[in-house]
């Protein structure tokens, strides 16, 4: 036998079987109810929540990957900044040692040039030195060989373009002689004396 609703009677739902069909009618309403309000009023605002905290969350992903990018960016131009020091720093590196190169080029080449001045200057005062030398050389043995000249002829040679050439032809045979070897030299007196002699 079948009670209301199409429950069977024999079956013993204790406590929770409908005494009358109001009270079935009345729970299926609240429960529609509930269910309708559940719905329309704890769903949405469930889901707006839920939508509310997926955008946080999503935005926060979001936030997390622009980070992220700009760190990365940051990176990148870090090391294009380092990449740009370090060749910055070898052409610095590469000029330094160019004009380091330069300097001790142009230091020696500037030494070289004062040496070589004075070295020409030294053999410029030293040629002098040595003119100066002869030059008095030649005075004095000119001055020994008249007042050799005069002690040998016993009289003074007055004639100065006598005792001139006199000298010059002495001197000029002194430059062709071999080192300590007398020259054949006769002054003029003594030449005309020995050829008056021979006559």
């Amino acid at each position: 036998m079948f009670g209301v609703g199409l429950i069977p009677m024999e079956l013993s739902l204790g406590p929770l079987a409908p005494e009358h069909l109001s009270e079935f009618v009345v729970g299926l309403v609240l429960a529609i109810i509930v269910a309708v309000g559940v719905q329309k009023i704890a769903v949405p605002k469930f889901e707006k929540m839920y939508n509310e905290r997926a955008e946080e969350i999503e935005g926060g992903i979001n936030r997390a990957q622009v980070i992220k990018q700009e760190a990365e960016e940051t990176k990148r131009r870090y090391q294009e900044q380092l990449a740009s020091s370090r060749e910055e720093a070898a052409v610095l590196r590469d000029q330094a040692r160019e004009q380091a190169e330069k300097i001790i080029e142009d230091a020696r080449r500037r030494a070289e040039e004062e040496a070589a001045r004075i070295r020409h200057a030294a053999e410029l005062q030293l040629a002098n030195e040595r003119t100066q030398a002869y030059e008095e050389l030649r005075s004095d043995i000119g001055r020994l060989a008249i007042e050799l000249s005069e002690r040998v002829l016993g009289e003074t040679l007055a004639d100065s373009q006598t005792a001139s050439r006199t000298v010059s032809r002495f001197l000029a045979e002194l430059d062709t002689q071999p080192s300590r070897v007398a020259p054949d030299y006769v002054p003029d007196g003594l030449a005309g004396a020995s050829g008056a002699g021979s006559s």
